[in-house]
């Protein structure tokens, strides 16, 4: 529940608590920029994208593009939240964790909500439009699968899978960025974002399990409910193993494999950790895709940096 600072049930102790002004910190919530972690989750599929074009290309990485990615992630994973939040707002008050959130709770109106939403989207198609026309007719494109997000838990129990379309759509975005177009190993690195990001997210579904469940929400994490953990290895096993085809297709060498190796151990620890019924465990697991992401970009730069250091 939210107290009187209006803080959110499953976000406290964050710097907008402390260090926001007091009438900002219901929109910065709005964006989840007190709990950052979908966004970096969101941007590392675009670093994926750039560090698989470095390697294919043999030139380092562009910094400019890196945070050009950065800043639209952020802005675009603010406004998604804010739009899922304006369409969920009903459902959200029917669930414990959520009910808080400042939309149900009352510190934000829908038409605020839709002007805020607006606000971030046009910083994120500033950003965008940085880019070479190829790259940006692609970012727009997905703005479809965004749209329709918040409707699939109504309607299926795989809605992690438009999510994931949602989510990895970055892997789409970095290869164009620096080719203009897009080639075979680009989409498999989009193939094996979507089965990373169903099986990260069917962890945090698991937080709200049994709220969704008595009120018609559907997700894998129902769907799988007991056999989640041999379904997670199937995700994280094909996610692993088509991480290696883009990569190693695109020309990437043994600091790219050993990065990989060590993506697929992060993985590993996810899955044998994992429990049902236990909240706290299912975000911590969650939240530590953030680094078995950042891991792997960090070896597709050092990939191109080391070849070209001994060249």
């Amino acid at each position: 529940m939210s107290d009187a600072a209006g803080r959110v049930a499953d976000s406290t102790g964050n710097w907008v608590d402390h260090l926001a002004p007091a009438w900002l910190r219901p929109y910065l919530r709005l964006a989840r920029l007190d709990r950052p972690i979908g966004s970096w989750l969101l941007l590392i599929p675009c670093w994926w994208s750039l560090g698989l074009a470095s390697i294919h290309s043999g030139q380092i990485v562009s910094v400019w593009h890196v945070t050009l990615f950065f800043i639209g992630a952020f802005a675009m994973r603010g406004a998604g939240c804010t739009w899922n939040d304006i369409v969920d707002r009903d459902l959200d008050a029917m669930v414990e964790r959520t009910r808080s959130r400042p939309i149900p709770s009352g510190q934000v109106s829908v038409q605020a909500a839709a002007v805020f939403l607006v606000a971030q989207a046009l910083i994120g198609l500033a950003v965008l439009l940085q880019f070479n026309s190829f790259t940006i007719w692609t970012g727009i494109a997905s703005l479809a699968i965004v749209a329709v997000y918040p409707f699939m838990k109504r309607v299926t129990y795989w809605p992690q899978i438009v999510l994931g379309l949602a989510f990895s759509w970055g892997a789409l975005m970095g290869w164009p960025a620096t080719f203009a177009r897009l080639d075979w190993p680009a989409l498999v690195l989009y193939a094996a974002s979507i089965a990373w990001v169903i099986g990260y997210d069917t962890i945090y579904a698991h937080q709200d399990r049994e709220d969704d469940a008595l009120i018609g929400i559907k997700s894998t994490a129902i769907l799988f409910g007991e056999n989640t953990r041999p379904l997670l290895a199937v995700f994280y096993t094909l996610a692993v193993a088509l991480m290696a085809v883009a990569g190693w297709g695109a020309g990437a060498g043994m600091v790219f494999s050993l990065g990989l190796l060590a993506f697929a151990a992060q993985l590993s620890w996810q899955i044998g950790r994992f429990r049902t019924g236990d909240p706290e465990l299912c975000l911590k697991l969650f939240k530590s895709n953030r680094d078995a992401g950042l891991i792997l970009f960090a070896a597709m730069v050092l990939d191109v940096v080391l070849r070209r250091a001994v060249a």
